[in-house]
């Protein structure tokens, strides 16, 4: 369970602080009294979570780019973070139009930040988020363990294991737990599973696909509509994300490895389950079937095994598929007519209950 009062007054860095996931984990922060600084890109949509919520008005909002390693190194030493929260990162659906932006995100991305880490004094615990496309597709039914092999038949997959071995090196080399008298650090890696949740336009998505679709009563066309994907609302991680900073910063040497945070098999369905669930939930929309082979470079099915982070964390994921999408369709259908933050606010809230 979260110690809201261990927020409070902590200073903490959120890299891709106007992405998608770290809009929804800032807005948590923000929410339990923690000095949030965010050092991001410019967000992509006028639509994002993070415009809408209005979130530049709350926290620190540093723009930049986290391959820009002076810039990135100043952020550092000026904001004097405590916790590092590492979630800039570019897009599996960029892969296709530029590979060389895909690894150089991701990969020298990564790097810089670990090494701004070790550099900085006033850094106690970095908590370091890549995905599940981290591990090699062996196409198996049963879930992929931290200690899997690491792999990628495409780019962005490569870019994501390669980061997980700079994250392992780089730790065991400059931030070793045998030396943490000396360095004073705590590491860790998330590897999370596919999220969806309010305030995500992201291309090629399936949920924000539909509501494009929809909103514009058009038919969705889904290719693919077969291909079964685990579907975690994008609170889930952010719980575990913020769970294992806390436990990290009071027990430094406990934690600092890698972790996966994914659903639960009951919330693995079918492209074309998930679409229809979402339209009963949104109430409007017509959706077509292409059964054909798409270009998405998605793993056939990729489920993460979440039995370490159940019993050693005490973490899991509390909604069901059902309440998953529930709660996703409430903030598209209620974005344009309420307050963006006080949606995300109103969802954390509820999702704390359980």
């Amino acid at each position: 369970m979260i110690n809201t009062d261990f927020w409070k007054g902590k200073r903490v860095l959120v890299t891709g602080h106007t992405g998608f996931h770290g809009s929804w984990l800032s807005i948590w922060l923000n929410e339990m009294g923690a000095e949030v600084i965010g050092y991001s890109l410019s967000p992509n949509d006028d639509n994002d979570n993070y415009v809408l919520s209005n979130l530049n008005e709350r926290i620190t909002d540093l723009r930049g780019d986290i391959k820009d390693k002076e810039k990135l190194s100043n952020v550092f030493a000026t904001e004097k973070p405590e916790i590092v929260l590492h979630l800039a990162s570019q897009n599996q659906n960029d892969t296709v139009a530029d590979s060389t932006k895909v690894y150089e995100n991701n990969i020298l991305g990564t790097l810089n930040v670990l090494d701004c880490v070790r550099k900085t004094e006033s850094v106690k615990v970095a908590v370091m988020v890549t995905s599940d496309k981290c591990y090699e597709d062996k196409s198996q039914i049963w879930g992929y363990r931290e200690d899997d092999r690491l792999g990628g038949k495409d780019p962005y997959s490569a870019s994501k294991a390669c980061s997980e071995l700079i994250i392992s090196s780089y730790v065991n080399t400059y931030m070793n737990p045998d030396n943490y008298d000396v360095h004073g650090k705590s590491v860790a890696s998330v590897r999370c599973g596919n999220v969806i949740g309010g305030g995500d336009w992201t291309k090629d998505r399936t949920i924000p696909e539909c509501v494009k679709a929809f909103e514009n009563d058009e038919t969705l066309v889904l290719s693919n509509p077969a291909q079964i994907r685990s579907w975690l609302h994008v609170l889930e991680p952010t719980y575990g994300i913020i769970l294992l900073a806390m436990k990290m910063y009071e027990e430094p040497l406990k934690y600092c490895e890698s972790w996966n945070f994914g659903a639960e098999y009951s919330s693995c369905m079918t492209v074309l389950e998930a679409a229809k669930k979402f339209k009963e939930e949104f109430r409007k929309g017509e959706i077509i079937e292409l059964d054909e082979i798409g270009d998405d470079f998605s793993a056939s099915t990729m489920v993460l095994d979440i039995t370490k982070a159940r019993y050693k964390l005490g973490w899991k994921p509390k909604w069901s598929i059902d309440k998953t999408i529930k709660y996703t369709a409430e903030w598209y259908k209620s974005y344009k007519t309420s307050d963006v933050y006080d949606i995300c606010k109103y969802q954390i809230e509820r999702y704390m209950l359980y």
